[in-house]
């Protein structure tokens, strides 16, 4: 059945606590990491959490949602246990003493968002008809630019409030992160539950629930429902991959090595206990609220394309603009062309977080949407994997010690994101349609 336009903002209103979550993670895991003696060639096999329990997790919960029968439903059960878990492991954070306390926080942090993020996007999937899911993904979207856009902006808010920016704990974590880490942990449980309370999970249909009694919930059946859903995957889905390998490499360099680039290109400092490392650290935060806001309104600008047009093209010239935007943050220490930058990062991230699903959603066959949504988590960790390695190995000998290679490698892989997003053959229906 159609859903207004406002019971699909309420159903999606769970996407502004845990993106809020993923913000905060992208803008101040690294500064933490360095105020607790990180050395920035290692950098990256701290940020090895996310991608490696993605790997795992998301399919095989992915799987699990797909034979689950409870009261709650069907997705239900799974992102409120995961908001739960994110809530506790976002309140502890900020008060880490050392760096494998921190490392194991975020490894947490990152399983409990990947207990809830496909289940989620699997019951936005079933809930709505083919004609609303670009409404509904870009709905997605769009909660991501806002909610990233308030974690990014959170400290500043705070120093604007009267909170002194150089305020730090004993391990010379800033109080302001430990408060936007507080506020994190509320917003993610409140907004989960919100949204299962206005707009709950509809009963399976009779099929549905004979499909369930016939392979039933279990470890052989999950496993081999994985199995089998790889085997019999969509070529769409297989063309994807290879976009996927691309602009989540580009994205994860961005994401770990923004702070360090603007430290070196604005402030001229790599010392994590300077002044300048700190308001690079804000500069961030004010830079990524920017291009968070650019995220949610482009995200609802490009809905009417993506009905007319499809997901294909308008996301290949979103990663060119994203693509120019980190070569360009790379070469500045303009903070007037770092902002300029922003609205290209912003196109890039409002698109990446919904036109890949649109384009995968009207490809997959609806009775095996959990797994399938799992398995498309695939090829996002997997690129995360192979960049972690990749910079870890090549950061000095190869991208010479300097942050700001790392964003050039990175823009360098959107644009060929682009070309591979350009290459995808999409079906004219959705499989089952």
């Amino acid at each position: 059945m159609h859903l207004s336009f406002a019971r699909i903002l309420q159903m999606n209103l769970g996407f502004l606590g845990l993106q809020f979550s993923f913000g905060l993670q992208q803008s101040n895991m690294g500064p933490i990491y360095s105020y607790l003696g990180a050395d920035e060639g290692s950098m990256p096999l701290l940020w090895l959490a996310g991608p490696m329990t993605g790997l795992i997790i998301q399919p095989l919960i992915g799987s699990m949602s797909d034979r689950t029968r409870t009261r709650l439903g069907r997705r239900t059960p799974y992102f409120l246990i995961g908001a739960i878990l994110c809530s506790l492991s976002l309140f502890a954070m900020p008060y880490s003493r050392t760096l494998w306390m921190a490392a194991s926080l975020l490894w947490v942090l990152d399983a409990a968002n990947n207990v809830t993020m496909e289940p989620y996007r699997a019951y936005v999937s079933d809930r709505l008809v083919e004609q609303q899911r670009p409404l509904g993904f870009l709905t997605q979207s769009a909660f991501t630019g806002l909610a990233q856009t308030l974690s990014y902006l959170a400290p500043s808010l705070l120093v604007w409030w009267g909170i002194n920016k150089d305020a730090l704990d004993s391990n010379g974590i800033p109080e302001i992160t430990r408060i936007s880490f507080l506020i994190g942990a509320i917003l993610s449980i409140t907004t989960i539950l919100w949204s299962v309370w206005r707009v709950p999970e509809l009963p399976l249909t009779p099929e549905e629930d004979a499909a369930i009694t016939a392979d039933p919930l279990s470890v052989r059946s999950t496993i081999t429902g994985l199995v089998d859903a790889i085997r019999d995957m969509p070529p769409t889905m297989r063309q994807l991959a290879v976009a996927m390998l691309f602009q989540w490499f580009g994205m994860f360099c961005y994401w770990q090595y923004i702070v360090l680039a603007l430290a070196r290109g604005v402030f001229h400092t790599s010392d994590p206990a300077s002044v300048g490392f700190r308001d690079a650290g804000l500069l961030n935060g004010q830079l990524g609220a920017f291009y968070n806001f650019v995220a949610c309104v482009s995200a609802f600008a490009m809905v009417p394309f993506a009905r007319r047009f499809g997901a294909k093209p308008i996301h290949a010239v979103a990663m060119v603009a994203s693509g120019a935007a980190m070569l360009t943050i790379a070469s500045t220490g303009s903070i007037p062309l770092l902002i300029v930058a922003m609205v290209g990062i912003g196109i890039g991230w409002g698109s990446l977080m919904g036109n890949p699903y649109l384009m995968l959603a009207n490809a997959i066959p609806p009775e095996r949407t959990g797994v399938y949504m799992g398995i498309f988590n695939m090829f996002i960790v997997i690129p995360m994997m192979v960049e972690i390695l990749f910079v870890w190995l090549a950061y000095r000998p190869l991208l010479g010690g300097d942050p700001r290679h790392v964003l050039m490698l990175g823009g360098a892989m959107m644009l060929a994101a682009a070309v591979a997003t350009w290459r995808i053959r999409t079906p004219a229906r959705p499989a089952g349609a």
